[in-house]
């Protein structure tokens, strides 16, 4: 009772943090700053803990936030590409200095240096390609509910498959990787996010969240829709992506810094993959 008590607390705080961040962009853009070193640095150290691997933690940890500022900052026109030579230049130093640090597996330590950067800086770098939209008239608008809705749809799916699958679970999802998981609650994810969806393309219909600074998303009911199962697809896989590097890591939580809810990773696991996949499927129709 009183871990589930403490998982609700931490839940609650959580879910406002996020909600109240998406309020200005400035904020969103420092928060997930801070998620994306965090996230980096707890993710360092556990691959850190195996036998022969030794990356630079404090570097790939610099690298990642300041790759995150670099996109915020080239997509909301505040600086030009330039801006991205120094994380360039650090990704060759990463490689270069294995030939210096005489480190037991130098191959293990780019690899995972560079995962590091391409599993959680590059995805949460891809929230600032979701907020900062270029308008038909060629300006550029903040529009938190695009990067907002993949949260919701996230934790909608997790709230509709935990309870679909406590109640009817029976044939399991991928059972290597997560036994907990089901095919009957992740359909009933996917229909709560589906309902979901349409609230949210009503909203944005009516122009509702203006008043927040938040222009309209210009999506149709149907690409809320869509956009809806492509988070809870990816979603899903981020979340079984995470299990399976926990598996074989050994260990239970990839933290403890959210009390009842382990670390940044379990957190942000399934938007790892979600948010990236977003990106793709909004410009995908945005092209056609």
């Amino acid at each position: 009772m009183k871990n589930f008590i403490t998982r609700a607390i931490t839940g609650i705080l959580f879910v406002a943090i996020v909600l109240t961040c998406f309020l200005r962009p400035h904020t969103m853009v420092l928060f997930f700053a801070l998620v994306t070193g965090m996230t980096i640095w707890e993710f360092t150290g556990l691959v850190n803990e195996r036998e022969g691997v030794c990356v630079n933690r404090f570097i790939c940890t610099v690298a990642g936030v300041y790759f995150y500022f670099s996109v915020a900052g080239f997509c909301s026109e505040l600086v030009g590409p330039a801006v991205f030579i120094p994380y360039l230049l650090t990704v060759v130093y990463l490689f270069v200095s294995g030939l210096f640090t005489k480190n037991e597996d130098p191959v293990n330590d780019w690899a995972y240096s560079m995962m590091s950067q391409m599993y959680i800086a590059l995805p949460l770098s891809c929230l600032a390609v979701l907020a900062f939209r270029v308008m038909p008239q060629g300006a550029i608008m903040y529009n938190a509910l695009l990067p907002l809705s993949i949260f919701v749809f996230l934790w909608m799916n997790d709230t509709g498959a935990y309870l679909s699958g406590s109640l009817l679970g029976k044939h399991k999802l991928f059972p290597r990787v997560s036994p907990a998981k089901s095919w009957e609650g992740s359909i009933g994810g996917a229909i709560i996010v589906l309902l979901v969806a349409t609230i949210i393309s009503w909203i944005d219909e009516m122009h509702l969240l203006e008043s927040l600074g938040t222009s309209e998303t210009g999506l149709s009911w149907m690409e809320w829709m869509g956009l809806g199962l492509v988070v809870v697809v990816f979603g899903t896989l981020g979340d079984l992506v995470e299990s399976l590097f926990k598996r074989t890591l050994g260990i239970k939580d990839s933290g403890n810094i959210l009390p009842g809810h382990g670390g940044m990773l379990d957190r942000f696991d399934s938007s790892l993959m979600a948010i990236p996949a977003s990106v793709v499927y909004i410009y995908t129709i945005t092209i056609i």
